[in-house]
Order: structure tokens, then sequence, then C-alpha cells
């Protein structure tokens, strides 16, 4: 530290420093057991408490990392109106969009890449909590549409990451209507013959969980994920009943079968790798679709015809929508 830091007094400093600037973190406190971990330590743990297994939210770039074969390429996402409706509550929505590009370094609350998962060639499109509670706009609309035409495009298959508070209050009904706008968009990529797999994470919920998150042909979730269309706080206080412990968590919906399997997040890789050579028929996959349990799995249909040959022919959202 310099000499002219040690004289300045702290007054002056704040009056230079940024209102979202902050220390570098050397430790992070587990939201589950409260323990301490050394921020390297939990990096190579892809942020997973080592003490309890908590699954802390982690944003798209960490997600490509983890699951990518090695390099990969982001997909150009199209533009949507920044604030449509002029809205305002105790901040403008403009202001609001800004303070979460500039604290997450993104334009809105989806990211979508291609490469290799496995070997496979597969489109992932991560959803960020981190940005405004990763809700359901026109821009996250967008995304979903441009990821799942890049994947009938390149006919390989579509894997989302799923974490949402639901649809967009500050855009009304045009985020509502993001909801029809993404299930005829995983349609295509079905009719297309490739495979739609979703990864929910904590939390999956509101509009979100009544689209195209409900909708793959197999859904996989990390432990301890809320996933649900309301709350629990809300329905309990709806049917004015307690409600079972870990209701609307993974583990609870895997038992009751809308989750065909949960998985711990080292091993995400591995099993959507195996889940995706056995959908596409590649070479090196069906010697382990039985390691996983894959024939066990209840996929919807999915990625061929009545020969067990690929679609030829990609129809477009246009035609899905017909």
């Amino acid at each position: 530290m310099s000499w002219i830091s040690n004289i300045t007094p702290p007054g002056i400093k704040k009056m230079f420093k940024r209102e979202d600037d902050t220390p570098d973190v050397l430790w992070v406190k587990c939201p589950n057991c409260s323990d301490m971990i050394f921020h390297r330590d939990l990096e190579a743990a892809q942020n997973v408490c080592p003490s309890c297994g908590h699954h802390m939210r982690i944003g798209p770039k960490e997600r490509f990392q983890n699951l990518f074969d090695g390099a990969y390429e982001s997909i150009e996402l199209p533009e949507a109106p920044a604030d449509p409706l002029k809205f305002r509550d105790e901040k403008r929505y403009a202001d609001r969009l800004r303070d979460a590009r500039r604290k997450t370094s993104q334009q809105d609350a989806m990211e979508a890449a291609i490469g290799a998962v496995g070997g496979v060639e597969t489109v992932v499109l991560v959803q960020n909590f981190a940005f405004m509670g990763g809700s359901l706009g026109m821009a996250a609309g967008e995304a979903v549409v441009a990821a799942a035409e890049r994947a009938v495009q390149a006919k390989a298959p579509l894997v989302v990451f799923a974490a949402a508070g639901g649809a967009r209050m500050q855009e009304g009904i045009l985020s509502l209507m993001q909801m029809p706008r993404t299930t005829l968009a995983v349609e295509a990529v079905k009719a297309a013959g490739q495979p739609y797999i979703v990864v929910l994470t904590d939390p999956t919920t509101g509009g979100v969980t009544a689209s195209y998150a409900m909708l793959g042909d197999v859904h996989l979730a990390e432990p301890g994920a809320l996933i649900g269309f309301a709350g629990p706080r809300v329905i309990e206080q709806t049917i004015r009943e307690k409600l079972p412990a870990g209701f609307q968590r993974s583990e609870y919906l895997f038992e009751k079968g809308m989750v065909d399997a949960v998985v711990p997040r080292k091993e995400l890789k591995s099993s959507l790798s195996t889940l995706l050579k056995v959908l596409t028929k590649y070479e090196a996959g069906a010697a382990d679709a039985a390691s996983l349990g894959v024939e066990a799995l209840r996929v919807d249909g999915a990625a061929n015809d009545e020969t067990g040959q690929p679609a030829d022919e990609a129809p477009s959202l246009d035609k899905a929508a017909e």
C-alpha cells in the first residue's frame, strides 16, 4: 500500500468508490451450513459446499466451462426492446436493467453456446438467476427461440439449464407471451428429431416451469433445487395446510415422478454425455446406457422417426406454429 493511501481520509476514499465496488472475497460462507470455504476450494468443487453438499448458484460462464469438452462457440442472441412499457415502480425498469447488466456483464438473463459434450455437438442454453432473478422477458424468449433455431439448423440436441423466479413483471403481458413462444420453439426442436433435455436448478418456478422447463424429453435436477409454479408459502396460505417436508424440492419431485433423475453437479457432465450419446445413437453411447439406467427414464419421444433414423427435414418455427 502506498504512503498516500495511508494518509487519505476515509471520506475522500468513499467519494471515488463506486457503489458496486467490493473487495476480493477469499472466503465464502455456505448459506446452508454456514461453513467458511476458501474460494479456490469452492471453485474446484464447482461451487458445491464440501461440508454439506449444498449446490450454490452459478452463471453461464461456469456452466459452459464445466460442461463442454473444450472450446465452444457463443451464439449471438437477438436484441429485444429494452423497456417497451416504460415501466416504473420504486425504480425505473431501464435503471434496473442497467444495474443488472453492469453486475453480471450480461445483456439479459440467458446465454447460449454450441460445442461438444461427450463428443456430441450440443446447443446449451443457460439461465442466470443473478440477472433479475432469471425472469422470463422478451430478451429471454428471443434467446430460447434463437437457441432452438440453431439446434434445428445444426441438427444438434438442445440442453437448457433453467433457473428463474417466473415471468418478468416489468414487461407485463409481453413477458407472458414468451410462454407460448418458447413452447413452440421446443416443439420445433422435437419435430426436427433432436433431443431436448432440461436441467432444473435452484430455483425454477413460475412461468418458466409452466412452459419450456417442463417440456423436456428428459428432466434432470440438481440436489435440493426448488421446483414448482407457486412457492410453498403461497400454497400453504391458499390451502391452509402444512406442506410435507421437502415439498417442491428435486428429491421430492423425483419420488413423485416429475423428475427423471437427481444428479449432483460433479456428475452432471458424465450423465448428460451418456444421455446425449444414447438419444442421438452416438456410437460410443450404447454401452454406457445401463450404467446410468437410461432405459428406465421416461423419454417422451425423441429423436427418431419410425425407421429409427434421424428425421431428414428440420421444420422451421413457423411451420411448428401451424
